[in-house]
């Protein structure tokens, strides 16, 4: 692996961490806000490892786009890169709540845990 990769890859891992002790806290705005880094740094993490340009975002819905027109089908639905791309501003500033209609709670922290569990498994299986 790529030494930069790696290290996205394990400031991933971190973000997916602190996410879960963020929920454990019942600290739901924080523990968005490390998901959609989670997220975001894994695929990063694959773009990079596979050489592929990409410009400076934090879309979750155009990084995996970017990975499918190589050919690598990230497992995140149409929805779930709609959520995550949802909590993105909202929940580093204070815009409003982090979901269009929904102030963050632990139904939906625990939503975006399970995703972000599944995205960072699925990347850790590419590149290791």
């Amino acid at each position: 692996m790529k030494e930069e990769s790696r290290l996205w890859l394990k400031y991933s891992e971190e973000n997916f961490e602190s996410a879960k002790i963020l929920l454990n806290s019942k600290l739901f705005n924080p523990c968005l806000q490390n998901v959609q880094q989670c997220v975001e740094k894994a695929l990063k993490a694959l773009l990079i490892q596979k050489t592929l340009k990409f410009k400076k975002t934090h879309s979750i819905f155009e990084l995996r786009n970017l990975l499918a027109k190589e050919e690598i089908e990230i497992n995140i639905s149409d929805e779930e890169c709609e959520f995550l791309d949802s909590i993105y501003l909202p929940s580093k500033y204070p815009l409003g709540s982090a979901l269009p209609y929904y102030e963050p709670d632990l139904e939906i922290c625990e939503k975006a845990v399970l995703i972000a569990e599944k995205a960072l498994n699925f990347v850790k299986n590419i590149l290791k």
